[in-house]
């Protein structure tokens, strides 16, 4: 059975029963898994290009909630 998390395309399946001795296939020979493909743009760039804004907005928050800590330190 396929793995249904993969992108592979024209992939050929290994049958049911294989030889015990049986010798991995070259990486030339190996099929290449497919590009990720949304709407037509390839969907890698944009999970890098919002790993980036989401990481920092995450450390803006932070260090405005810091700072909301060390202003409330000040008025002790």
């Amino acid at each position: 059975m396929a793995d249904p998390t993969t992108t592979e395309t024209g992939a050929v399946s290994a049958p049911a029963a294989a030889p015990a001795a049986a010798v991995p296939a070259p990486a030339a020979v190996r099929a290449k898994p497919a590009k990720t493909i949304d709407a037509g743009k390839q969907a890698n760039r944009r999970i890098g290009v919002r790993l980036v804004i989401y990481t920092v907005a995450t450390h803006a928050f932070a260090g405005f909630i810091l700072l909301l800590f060390e202003l409330g330190n000040r008025n002790k």
